[in-house]
């Protein structure tokens, strides 16, 4: 992939468009074909009725969560791991990867215990009405036996995305989504499995993931995952905090937060809303690949103290992503009544989804700089300023809007929500992110002064 080149040599000397995209590419396959099979699961089981639509778009909410662990202890384990391989301190970074890994899965088992202990009263407590209430339970008490496998692969992808080694990343996540996406209608119409068949297929994606992943992570450049190198600490585990939870804010509890105001509304509501947010999250996945992309050098060129380099990746992030935003805000807004009809073909459904997306679509171009500061913060080890831009999207602004707003305008408040998150969190990045940057030239003129 870097033509001979290690990757150091390749991440703080390529061009950067070069770098950047190199890395993106396999990372934003593994994130569209990662939101592909999610939407596939709404595809399939929407052809059941609108109540199952419904029941995948709440336990989505608890996959969200549950996700957002796997990025907590890979991006932070990988943040650490790029940091130290650029300033060549290579045993921390090994170190680091045992660590990260165990400690993803071992989480992922206590979430899996403790869910199917309170199966019924977690369907309930995330938007379920009485009528979804059997489908949620069936679909959530599978995708639970998921959980360690899920945490610690999307744990193993991210650690060898931030050593550079983005195309092995991709190997397992890609394979274990098509499986899904073809066990799908295999288990939900050929075997009448109904909505347990989706939930059956989802599982058995990640089991293959995770196999595949672990197998990778001891393939070329990549640090290997040994229990020998297992040794858990303090210092690790405020690494492994410090750079993981603005992952955790990022994702936050935005999904279920909707998912319970939407219920107010009915189970038309609810599934018009699951459905938007499964195309915002497809078009999104791209721009979040495009920052992940970024990460890499942005981590190695932080490490290495080459600033100006770090800038130049920042700025033609933010650039490409936006074009591509806007590309996306047209063509959205052109075919939503198709895009929303194409998983339930619902007048009601259809109805409520288009509003709700051509909100979204308005604050669109937002995306690009919004994802893009918050991995810059998170990489370079600035942890408040990165849980704050991370919880704003969907969590500092989202969560107050989501009760606030259907108190005004009713559905049309919930229909709105994301969008008036979205500028307000526009608002907030752009001074931080000047910030962050002058902070940086101060860094980069004391380094001077030292030589």
């Amino acid at each position: 992939m870097h033509k001979g080149k290690d990757n150091y040599t390749f991440l703080t000397a390529e061009p950067i468009h070069k770098v950047v995209i190199t890395m993106a590419v396999p990372t934003i396959i593994s994130m569209l074909v990662t939101s592909l099979y999610n939407i596939a699961d709404t595809y399939f089981v929407g052809q059941i009725n609108t109540q199952t639509t419904a029941a995948v778009g709440i336990v989505f909410s608890v996959m969200f969560f549950i996700q957002s662990f796997g990025f907590f202890f890979g991006h932070g384990s990988g943040n650490y791991i790029s940091r130290e391989l650029g300033a060549k301190r290579h045993d921390n970074a090994v170190r680091m990867a045992s660590n990260g890994f165990f400690l993803s899965f071992l989480f992922g088992i206590v979430i899996m215990i403790v869910g199917l202990l309170n199966l019924k009263p977690l369907s309930v407590l995330l938007g379920s009405t009485p009528t979804i209430l059997p489908y949620t339970e069936k679909y959530l008490g599978v995708v639970l036996l998921g959980a360690p496998f899920l945490t610690s692969s999307l744990t193993l992808n991210n650690q060898m995305r931030l050593q550079g080694n983005a195309t092995y990343a991709m190997y397992g996540i890609v394979v274990g989504a098509v499986l899904n996406v073809a066990l799908d209608p295999l288990l939900i119409f050929t075997f009448n499995m109904g909505i347990t068949g989706a939930a059956i297929a989802t599982v058995v994606g990640q089991i293959v993931s995770f196999i595949i992943l672990f197998y990778m992570a001891r393939q070329g450049e990549n640090i290997g995952i040994y229990l020998k190198n297992f040794a858990p600490s303090w210092n690790a585990l405020k690494e492994i905090f410090l750079g993981g939870s603005p992952s955790l804010s990022r994702q936050g509890l935005a999904t279920m937060s909707l998912n319970i105001a939407a219920a107010h509304y009915g189970d038309e509501a609810i599934a018009a809303m699951s459905i938007v947010t499964r195309i915002s999250m497809l078009v999104l996945a791209t721009v979040i690949g495009l920052g992940q992309g970024f990460q890499p050098l942005c981590g190695f060129c932080y490490g290495a103290k080459l600033y100006d380099r770090l800038r130049e990746g920042y700025m033609f992030t933010v650039k490409t992503g936006t074009l591509f935003l806007l590309a996306c805000t047209i063509i959205g807004w052109i075919f939503s009544g198709s895009l929303i009809e194409l998983f339930r073909n619902d007048a009601k459904v259809i109805s409520i989804g288009v509003v709700a997306l051509r909100w979204q679509l308005c604050t669109y171009p937002f995306g690009a700089v919004i994802v893009a500061s918050n991995m810059l913060a998170q990489t370079c080890r600035k942890p408040w300023r990165a849980n704050i831009l991370a919880a704003a999207r969907q969590g500092l602004f989202f969560i107050p809007l989501i009760f606030i707003l259907p108190s005004y305008f009713g559905l049309l408040g919930v229909e709105m929500c994301q969008a008036v998150s979205d500028v307000l969190s526009f608002t907030l990045t752009v001074p931080i992110v000047i910030y962050t940057f002058r902070e940086f030239t101060r860094e980069a003129a004391a380094k001077k002064t030292t030589v």
